[in-house]
């Protein structure tokens, strides 16, 4: 029996997707590229940073498994330095979203071989944003003074901007975002961690209604804006999928399905049968290989490596998305040699978040699906239309039963 490994760069999209137009505001996502505009600035030298990196993104090893080439499929180019000549060593593709939405939750899900056919309710740019009932019982059910922001904003922008003032008055920052989200960011331990993910649940069961997806509990230290700093402590509150996942499928098999990083959180927790918390990429990828060095025969292992999105496209740190595109790809060949005959391993990403792009949110964008493993030979496996595709083909590898949507690579 075979054993699969899902890795999501979160946001590394390559190239908008055949909707994107519908998305974005006030300019629509029609253009954005993440990965083909992070390329194209370090060709001009806008990715050097001192003691960081410099020069053109070199990703050679993700481009010997496809990445140029399916980024070149996506938009018409190639893009800076993916200049691999050779047939892809991967298994490889473009892949079009089909959820109605952008946003973390709709991505994995649909990954998982669960598509979102709905769309998410998202809050009013305006300010207050929050509706003024929920507001109002959020403040009896919780027993708080206040709420401070309440309106739409960048997570370190607003923490620097109210940290202080929360600290000093005992109000939570709570605010949101493009996505379907109500976030809140609390002082670790001037408010403490235990009493914030009590007020995120109450929270949770106040935005239902509004059919909000995810709140998100952000703990931050420090006492300044000098020195504040988000914790590794985050943790989401997701709404279930609609439908079972391909991880309900594993662990209703006997299967283990060993969650790396925040996986579990955006599945609430459902067919995970072990959570691996783990925050920063660098800890994630250790973690990700202690896992595969678990994992047995018929087993899952699933990660989610954030930074791509949370630290540089949200900051629009082009520097630091490259960099920290260069280190996981330098740390591939550390993957390879961890894996066992029949083994398989799929590199893919759930939205876009182009550094280069107006505004600070996610966008609109094809995915890269990069297949490897001992057994698996290299191909260009052309644009798919869904990313439940990617949920069939583990399905299809761990000889579990189908799902109601996409098709396996491997029946091709």
């Amino acid at each position: 029996m075979a054993r699969a490994f899902l890795l999501v760069l979160d946001s590394f999209g390559i190239g908008n997707a055949p909707d994107a137009e519908k998305f974005g505001k006030p300019v629509s996502d029609k253009g954005s590229d993440t990965l083909g505009h992070i390329a194209a600035a370090c060709a001009r030298g806008e990715g050097d940073k001192a003691g960081l990196r410099a020069g053109p993104l070199s990703l050679p090893n993700m481009d010997r498994l496809g990445l140029g080439l399916v980024a070149q499929k996506a938009t018409g180019s190639r893009p800076e330095n993916l200049d691999y000549q050779g047939e892809p060593e991967g298994l490889c593709a473009n892949a079009v979203e089909v959820s109605i939405g952008k946003d973390t939750p709709s991505g994995h899900w649909e990954i998982a071989g669960v598509p979102v056919p709905f769309d998410w309710g998202y809050f009013p740019e305006t300010q207050p944003t929050f509706p003024a009932e929920m507001t109002r019982a959020f403040l009896e059910r919780t027993g708080l003074p206040g709420i401070l922001g309440d309106k739409h904003a960048s997570g370190t922008v607003i923490i620097n901007e109210l940290g202080e003032e929360s600290i000093r008055t005992g109000m939570p920052i709570c605010y949101t975002s493009a996505d379907s989200v109500y976030q809140i960011a609390a002082h670790e331990e001037h408010f403490g961690l235990d009493r914030l993910y009590e007020i995120c649940e109450i929270a949770f069961e106040l935005v239902a209604p509004y059919n909000i997806g995810r709140v998100i509990a952000r703990p931050f230290i420090g006492e300044t804006p000098a020195d504040f700093e988000r914790t590794g402590n985050r943790h989401d509150y997701s709404v279930l999928p609609p439908e079972p996942t391909l991880l309900d499928r594993a662990k209703d098999a006997g299967r283990q399905v060993l969650a790396v990083g925040k996986i579990s959180d955006i599945f609430a927790a459902q067919g995970v049968t072990k959570k691996i918390k783990a925050t920063g990429n660098p800890n994630i990828f250790d973690e990700t290989l202690k896992a595969i060095a678990e994992a047995k025969d018929g087993d899952l292992v699933f990660s989610n490596l954030v930074d791509f999105d949370m630290h540089f496209g949200h900051r629009r740190d082009v520097p630091g998305y490259a960099a920290a595109l260069e280190y996981f790809d330098a740390r591939i060949p550390e993957l390879e040699a961890a894996l066992h005959p029949g083994d398989m391993v799929i590199l893919t990403a759930d939205h876009g978040c182009d550094p280069t792009w107006q505004g600070t949110d996610h966008t609109r964008e094809q995915v890269p699906v990069l297949i490897f493993g001992p057994d698996i030979k290299g191909r260009y496996a052309g644009q798919r239309t869904s990313f439940a595709d990617i949920g069939e083909t583990i399905a299809d590898h761990l000889d579990l039963a189908p799902g109601r949507h996409g098709t396996s690579y491997l029946k091709a």
